[in-house]
C-alpha cells in the first residue's frame, strides 16, 4: 500500500506537473478509488497507480476528456470482472460488435461516423482501437448537442495536416529517422491544434480554457 505521496513520487518522472491536489480531484471524480486507514488516510495499489498512470496520459496524449475516460475505466471494470480485457492493443482488430459495445453507441451512430469520414474500418471491415477512441468521444461530444455531420471539419483538417507531414517528411530518409519525424510532428501537431482551440474558446467564454 502506498500514501498519496509515494504515489506522487512514483508519478513526477513521467508527469512533471501532476500535483497532490490532481490526484485528489480524480479521486473526486471518481478515476481512482483509493482504501482509506481507520484515521482517514489514503492507501493506493500498484493498480491505483496504474490507473492514474493510464488518465493522465490519456489527458496529456489523447486530451480526452475525464467524462470519457472514466467511462472507459468503468467499462473495463465491468469486463475485467467476466475475465475481457476491454481495451485492445495497438493493431489488435476490433469487430463492428466489439466496437458498438466498448463506445456505447448505437449502429446508426457509427453509420453516421462513417459516412462522415470520422471512422473508416480496415481490412475486412475490422476497426482499431483508435476507432473505438473517436467513438467514445463523439458519443460524448453528441451530449452537448454536437453531432457526426458537425464534426466533419475535425475530418478535413486532420487529413491536411497528415498531408502536410507526408510532404515534410518526404522521401531520401532511413525508415528509423522517418519515424521519428514522423511521431514528434504528430504531437507538435495535436499541441498547435489543441493551443489554437483552446486561444478561440477563450474569446467565447470570456476566460482561459483548461481541459478537465
Amino acid at each position: 500500500m502506498l500514501s498519496i505521496g509515494a504515489v506522487l513520487a512514483q508519478l513526477r518522472p513521467d508527469f512533471p506537473d501532476v500535483t497532490i491536489s490532481k490526484i485528489r480531484f480524480l479521486e473526486s471524480e471518481g478515476l481512482v478509488r483509493p482504501a482509506r486507514t481507520a484515521s482517514g488516510y489514503r492507501q493506493f495499489t500498484s493498480a491505483d497507480v496504474d490507473r492514474l498512470r493510464y488518465v493522465l496520459s490519456a489527458q496529456r496524449d489523447r486530451y480526452l476528456p475525464l467524462k470519457v475516460i472514466k467511462e472507459q475505466l468503468d467499462a473495463a471494470d465491468q469486463k475485467a470482472t467476466r475475465g475481457v480485457d476491454l481495451t485492445p492493443a495497438a493493431g489488435h482488430r476490433v469487430t463492428r460488435e466489439d466496437l458498438l459495445a466498448r463506445a456505447g453507441i448505437e449502429p446508426g451512430v457509427l453509420a453516421d461516423l462513417e459516412q462522415h469520414g470520422l471512422i473508416r474500418p480496415g481490412a475486412g471491415g475490422f476497426y482499431d482501437h483508435e476507432a473505438v477512441q473517436i467513438a467514445s468521444t463523439v458519443r460524448a461530444m453528441a451530449e452537448h448537442g454536437l453531432e457526426a455531420r458537425h464534426l466533419r471539419p475535425f475530418r478535413a483538417a486532420a487529413d491536411r495536416e497528415v498531408g502536410l507531414v507526408e510532404q515534410v517528411v518526404g522521401a531520401g530518409r532511413q525508415p528509423r529517422e522517418r519515424d521519428e519525424v514522423v511521431r514528434e510532428l504528430a504531437a507538435l501537431s495535436v499541441t498547435l491544434h489543441t493551443l489554437l482551440v483552446k486561444v478561440g474558446l477563450r474569446d467565447v467564454v470570456g476566460r482561459p480554457v483548461s481541459p478537465r
